[in-house]
């Protein structure tokens, strides 16, 4: 896995086809009676428009990585790069411009303001991130658009505490993508709901790979980890195996269940 380098050695042209790239990642969280391998020496790719996988059980390192993966955490040694530019190099303030602009998050506890609509919201992330580009009279429309791509345009007026656990799942979903980031990371996106509602929510959140999107997904579950088109599977901070062209999930495929 090579990039292409600068005289510095620095990179500066990604790989093809390649959004993501992970190069020799440690994470060790030190302690006055000794020091704590969280991650050790991950290397791997994450291809563009994939539906990516970190699957492992409690404490295997999922979320400690997908801190990295967004550069809300730093690591110990190596380094990640998105589209060859190495985040470990950009000052916090850059860092967060950046991701800003380019990761949308999906919490597992849906973290929507209580007191908005669920198109307050989304309109909320637009404010906040600039929105996406485009100009204020525009916001109402995309907020309005992103609610119906994940299926909840109809709940636009509803506050959280009118919906469900997945609807109000599908309305952070929305306000995720409001500001069009190339990339949705989602940490155990389906932890707190039944598994009918999971595998519908989980539908939603697969599709936005058609929409140009590349999404990064952390589970202990390992059905939900097979619907992904790559994966990695972590065992106590290692990678126990990688496993390219899983199965996708594709609405009524009954060979992918949750």
């Amino acid at each position: 896995m090579q990039s292409a380098r600068n005289i510095n050695g620095q990179a500066s042209a990604p790989i093809p086809n390649v959004l993501i790239e992970v190069e020799y990642l440690s994470r060790v969280i030190s302690t006055r009676s000794r020091n704590v391998q969280i991650l050790d020496d991950l290397t791997f790719v994450i291809p563009v428009q994939s539906l990516f996988a970190i699957n492992g059980p409690s404490g295997s390192g999922k979320s400690t990585l997908l801190n990295m993966l967004t550069g809300i955490d730093r690591p110990s040694s190596g380094r990640v790069l998105f589209a060859g530019q190495e985040l470990r190099a950009m000052q916090e303030d850059a860092l967060a411009r950046w991701r800003g602009r380019h990761v949308g998050i999906v919490f597992q506890f849906f973290q929507l303001i209580p007191t908005l609509t669920a198109l307050e919201n989304v309109l909320l992330a637009l404010e906040l991130g600039g929105g996406g580009g485009r100009k204020r009279r525009e916001w109402h429309q995309r907020a309005t658009f992103c609610l119906e791509l994940a299926h909840v345009k109809e709940l636009a007026h509803r506050l959280p505490s009118e919906l469900s656990g997945g609807e109000q799942q599908r309305v952070a979903i929305a306000r995720a993508i409001a500001n069009d980031p190339p990339v949705i990371v989602a940490d155990e996106p389906t932890g707190n709901l039944d598994s009918r509602t999971a595998h519908q929510v989980f539908e939603t959140l697969a599709s936005l790979t058609q929409h140009g999107k590349t999404v990064i997904y952390v589970t202990h579950d390992r059905d939900l980890a097979a619907c992904s088109t790559e994966r990695i599977d972590l065992r106590d901070g290692r990678i126990a195996s990688a496993h390219p062209d899983s199965k996708l999930l594709v609405e009524g495929d009954a060979s992918c269940t949750l």
